[in-house]
């Protein structure tokens, strides 16, 4: 029997603001419902830590160096601005299966087209944070008589060139029902109505995603959440004691950007207390989508998903949003897959990433899962079939701002990230768990360093990922079996 399918998309998520991760603090207890009847992978991980090539990853199947929309466009430093008019859509494949399929919420994945032109139903909202102007959002405050939006208490840091920093956060002068979050949940509500009613009649599926613009900053959230937790119960990340030493320039100049030392250590809790507060704020409005769908009976024989685009580093190594910094804040991600009817709760640490959730879904939806070309369906971990899984992972990044190719490999105890303009890094991530040390020269661990940049260079190799063309030559990654500086001409 074909399966419902629900899907919820936060952005720029930490993993540690969840409960169902460990956090006793933060409110999420209906995120924390789905993982108690489902899956909930700890080393789950984005592609790629930026919003677009994320979510193109997402809606393809495939891994960013494959589909190529490699940057945001707001900030497009010369990459395509569009998916491949040929490229396969997860969208597109369950429409064309018979599926009603629905997107409500953040798309930000390419510059003209929407989610409609993917097979999606619902509004189109372009850009990376609330379009607090869009049509349809201004028609809801009007027809129920809600105030405009408008913000008070903004926190800024200051630019190096001493002008006034990015909105970090902000005091919403709006009630909850206002909000742009809960209009989302408003909005999925009346599809999902539509759909539910059509499931009934006629016994068709639907796939119904809601997609929040947040916690992503500026958390610009009214009273009650941005009250919610006290500043004083926050801890600063350990990381805040990073020092950049011997590592990439570029994050002293993001940190500085980011200005981050030109905050007070109250006003980064204060930071950090309104992340939380943003998070407990989504964890409502998906629970008043759920409420309904039980209602109308089409929630407990469901698939349900929880994943984001990537994370966040609030604070951690001195930064904030995120960049070109292979850390673990902003590249692992939450991961919770509850199949169709649930089951007890498990907890695994297979690698995993959003390319699997495209696998999985296909799956659920009874089609091919091997579309979603870089992906494998997670079915099998969650049904206790312990399968054969990947032992590491391979992640990428191309640039935000300005281009800055990186390529990573992590493994169960070590990352090891290329960065071919500046230092490579290694972590140890068991001994060091906030990377505040680069071991990459660290003669003890030559060995280690040498296989993993080995491992790495021939699952490059292997995707077609023509990044392995600067490691053949520079790095010691084994006997080459081709002539690395492609001259035909020369003849050995």
């Amino acid at each position: 029997m074909t399966s419902n399918i629900f899907f919820f998309f936060t952005d720029q998520h930490r993993i540690d603001t969840l409960g169902c991760y460990g956090n006793d603090i933060v409110s999420t207890p209906v995120l924390d419902a789905i993982a108690a009847e489902g899956t909930t992978f700890r080393r789950f991980y984005t592609p790629t830590a930026i919003c677009t090539p994320a979510r193109a990853s997402l809606l393809t199947g495939a891994a960013p160096f494959r589909h190529q929309l490699l940057a945001n466009y707001e900030r497009n430093v010369g990459y395509r601005d569009e998916l491949a008019d040929d490229e396969f859509t997860f969208g597109t494949a369950l429409r064309d299966a018979g599926y009603n399929v629905g997107l409500v919420g953040k798309w930000h994945v390419g510059l003209e087209r929407t989610q409609n032109d993917y097979g999606f139903d619902g509004p189109a909202m372009h850009g990376w944070h609330n379009p607090v102007d869009h049509a349809e959002y201004l028609s809801y405050l009007e027809e129920n008589d809600l105030p405009p939006y408008a913000l008070s208490d903004e926190i800024r840091g200051t630019f190096p060139n001493g002008s006034p920093g990015n909105l970090l956060a902000a005091r919403l002068d709006q009630p909850v029902e206002a909000t742009f979050e809960y209009f989302l949940a408003e909005r999925t509500i009346r599809q999902l109505r539509e759909y539910a009613t059509e499931h009934k009649e006629s016994g068709r599926p639907f796939f119904m995603a809601t997609h929040f613009f947040g916690p992503h900053l500026p958390y610009n959230i009214p009273s009650k959440y941005f009250d919610m937790y006290d500043p004083d119960e926050m801890m600063l990340p350990k990381s805040v004691a990073e020092t950049f030493a011997n590592k990439p320039p570029v994050q002293a100049n993001y940190s500085a950007h980011w200005a981050f030392d030109t905050l007070s250590t109250a006003t980064s809790k204060k930071l950090i207390a309104a992340y939380w507060g943003y998070v407990t704020l989504i964890d409502e409005q998906i629970g008043r989508i759920i409420e309904v769908a039980k209602e109308l009976g089409v929630y407990d024989d469901a698939a349900v998903f929880f994943g984001a685009d990537h994370g966040e580093f609030t604070g951690a190594h001195r930064l904030h949003d995120k960049g070109p910094a292979a850390y673990e804040d902003i590249y692992r991600i939450p991961g919770v897959v509850r199949l169709p009817g649930g089951h007890e709760p498990q907890f695994v640490d297979h690698f995993a990433t959003l390319l699997d959730f495209t696998a999985t879904i296909l799956d659920v939806a009874g089609l091919d899962s091997a579309q979603a070309v870089d992906g494998t369906s997670l079915s099998p971990i969650v049904r206790h079939e312990d399968p054969e899984w990947r032992e590491d992972l391979v992640l990428e990044f191309h640039g935000h701002h300005f281009p800055y190719p990186q390529r990573m490999l992590v493994t169960d105890r070590y990352k090891i990230v290329v960065n071919p303009e500046s230092v490579n890094e290694l972590y140890d991530l068991v001994d060091d768990p906030d990377e505040l040390q680069n071991r990459y020269g660290h003669p003890e661990l030559r060995v280690t360093r040498d296989g993993l940049l080995r491992r790495l260079y021939l699952q490059l190799r292997e995707r077609g990922d023509n990044f392995y063309h600067w490691m053949a030559s520079m790095y010691p990654v084994g006997e080459q079996d081709f002539d690395v500086s492609l001259s035909s001409f020369d003849d050995r």
